[in-house]
C-alpha cells in the first residue's frame, strides 16, 4: 500500500483540531460547571472499565504485531481508539456536571495516589495527540514512520491506559 499522504494532512489536521479542543474542554472542567438533572454516580466505574479494555486492547494489538498478524493489530488498535473516545467524551461529561471528589485517605496511600494521578494526568495529556498522530500514520500506509511513533507513543499508552482504572480504585473509598 502506497502512502495516503493528502489524506494524512487531512487526517492530521483534524488530529490537532481534536487535541486542542480537548485540552481546552479539560482546562474548563475544574472552573466551569453545567447544571444537569442526570444520575453521573456510574461514570467513574465506567471510566475505569473503558481504560481496561483500552488496555487490554493494546496489549493484544502488541502481541498480534509482534506475531506479524496486521490484521488483529488493527482491530485491536481500532477497539482501543474507540473506547477511548468514549471514555474522554463521558470523562468531559462527567467533569463538567459534577464535583470533583477529593482523595480522603492519609499517610504514604495519599502520596503514592498523587504521584500516580499527576503521572497519569500529565502523560494523557501529552500523549494524545501524538497517539492520534501515530494511528494517522498506521492507517494512511506510512508503516516506518508509524512504527517508529509507536515505539515510544504504546507503553505511554498504555501507562495511562493502566493507571486510570488503578486511580479509580485507590479513589473508591471517597465516593
Amino acid at each position: 500500500m502506497r502512502p495516503n499522504l493528502k489524506l494524512a494532512k487531512q487526517l492530521n489536521r483534524g488530529a490537532t483540531i481534536i487535541s486542542i479542543v480537548v485540552f481546552v474542554l479539560v482546562g474548563m472542567m475544574r472552573q466551569y460547571k453545567v447544571s444537569v438533572d442526570m444520575d453521573t454516580s456510574w461514570m467513574p466505574a465506567f471510566h475505569a472499565l473503558a481504560n481496561s479494555i483500552v488496555a487490554l486492547s493494546l496489549s493484544v494489538a502488541y502481541i498480534a504485531i509482534k506475531k506479524n498478524n496486521v490484521l488483529r493489530h488493527k482491530r485491536a488498535i481500532y477497539v482501543a481508539m474507540f473506547f477511548s473516545f468514549l471514555f474522554l467524551l463521558s470523562y468531559v461529561i462527567y467533569h463538567f456536571t459534577t464535583e470533583e471528589v477529593r482523595f480522603c485517605r492519609e499517610g504514604l496511600i495519599r502520596t503514592f495516589y498523587f504521584i500516580l494521578l499527576i503521572s497519569h494526568i500529565v502523560l494523557a495529556g501529552i500523549s494524545l495527540p501524538f497517539i492520534l498522530f501515530t494511528f494517522v500514520k498506521g492507517y494512511t500506509g506510512q508503516y516506518v514512520a508509524h512504527r517508529k511513533m509507536a515505539k515510544w507513543v504504546f507503553p505511554v499508552w498504555l501507562y495511562v491506559a493502566i493507571t486510570g482504572p488503578l486511580s479509580y480504585v485507590l479513589l473508591m473509598p471517597c465516593y
